[in-house]
């Protein structure tokens, strides 16, 4: 199996549990802001 066969919400869901992984959830209709102090690398994922 590759990365690339793999569903987008099941890869959410393993990363969600890596250490060194936080997780913000904009509710639906709202507006949200992430700041961060680097290095980092920010995924925005709409499912």
């Amino acid at each position: 199996m590759e990365l690339k066969d793999i569903n987008t919400c099941e890869l959410v869901e393993e990363l969600k549990k890596r250490e060194g992984v936080e997780v913000k959830i904009a509710e639906p209709h709202k507006d949200m802001s992430v700041s961060v102090n680097g290095p980092a690398v920010v995924l925005v994922v709409v499912d």
